[in-house]
């Protein structure tokens, strides 16, 4: 299937490249606010550069567009394309509030096409596993989960760009812009959260609206309780992984970015061998950590093979709308606990 890039900044390239890297898809063309901008991009991946949105969406050969624009302007270019028929790969968060969401969802299904987020750690071979442990009920009952994000981000950072660290363009700070993937992955795997109580702050940060700390207690609807840590004010040489822990009665994982630190059951089995032979943590370098440039585009890649695979075969992807609402609904929850004096907050 063709697709066309709606941005031409730093993702729109990671866009580019995943793309080209693809078994079932290929790039058509991009549009973006500069045009020189994006016809330079276009040049370096063999794509034709449109001179506006409203163009790329008017080409009949482009049936998949992925959303590359900053985080609070999600909406409009995803109710364009899917009133022209597109399919939509949209960046984290799908939009910065779940009415903005919602909104996005509807005009899809009216129309009757694809939305997809993503959440390209999802896609790693890790936690493949993790989900399969959950899901066979390795751990038993499960009492305790945790998400750690222990990042930092200098304050050029936040400097170089006017929509970073506000409300309406970055959504949020540490765990809008940061965590989002990490809590994505803590959903995957336990379920839906019942209520958060929440406090945040801006530490070490200065001209931003938002958090760079925060810390969340979760209770999930399958009794599990959680605490949530996302930070862009932790520094670290090399960068911090981001942790997921899950523990349970009867099965301990901690899985550090792409690899597991632990990996623990009570009762052993078959595959457990080489889980620890391929897939324990070598490094305790962060991917992504410490310079948001610092990733790969493998699970950006499997995330896109996916949306395609879905829609030939009439299924849904992996990281629907509905899954990609849900990281937004728990952050946005969050936001209010800590607004209102760390108040309790149902789901």
């Amino acid at each position: 299937m063709k697709f066309g890039i709606i941005g031409s900044g730093m993702i729109a390239r990671f866009h580019a490249e995943a793309i080209a890297a693809m078994s079932n898809g290929s790039l058509k063309g991009i549009a973006g606010r500069s045009y020189d901008k994006t016809k330079t991009l276009a040049e370096e991946f063999g794509a034709q550069a449109y001179d506006s949105i409203e163009s790329l969406l008017a080409d009949p050969e482009i049936e998949i567009v992925t959303i590359a624009t900053v985080s609070g302007a999600h909406l409009d270019p995803c109710i364009a394309a899917a009133k022209a028929g597109k399919h939509i790969i949209c960046e984290k968060p799908l939009e910065v509030t779940t009415e903005r969401i919602d909104e996005i969802l509807q005009v899809c299904a009216e129309h009757n096409v694809t939305c997809a987020g993503i959440f390209n750690r999802r896609f790693y071979p890790a936690i493949q596993e993790f989900k399969k442990a959950v899901d066979t009920d390795r751990f038993g009952k499960i009492t305790m989960v945790e998400a750690a994000i222990k990042w930092y981000r200098d304050q050029a950072y936040y400097d170089s760009g006017a929509w970073r660290g506000t409300w309406e363009l970055d959504g949020g700070g540490a765990l809008m812009n940061q965590s989002i993937h990490t809590l994505d992955q803590l959903l995957y795997l336990c379920g839906n959260v019942k209520a958060v109580t929440a406090s945040m702050a801006c530490q070490i940060h200065e001209g931003i609206e938002v958090e760079d700390t925060a810390v969340a207690t979760v209770e999930f609807e399958n009794g599990a309780l959680g605490v949530i840590h996302g930070s862009t004010a932790c520094w670290s040489t090399d960068g911090h992984p981001a942790e997921v822990h899950v523990c349970g009665e009867k099965g301990s994982v901690f899985m550090a970015d792409t690899a597991f630190r632990v990996w623990d059951f009570l009762e052993e089995q078959p595959q457990d061998a080489r889980i620890r032979e391929e897939l324990m943590s070598g490094s305790a370098k962060g991917m992504g950590a410490n310079d948001p440039n610092a990733i790969d585009f493998f699970g950006h890649q499997r995330n896109f093979e996916d949306v395609v695979s879905a829609i030939l075969s009439g299924s849904e992807p992996l990281t629907n709308g509905t899954e990609a609402r849900r990281a937004v609904a728990l952050i946005r929850a969050i936001y209010e606990s800590a607004q209102n004096n760390s108040k309790r907050v149902e789901l």
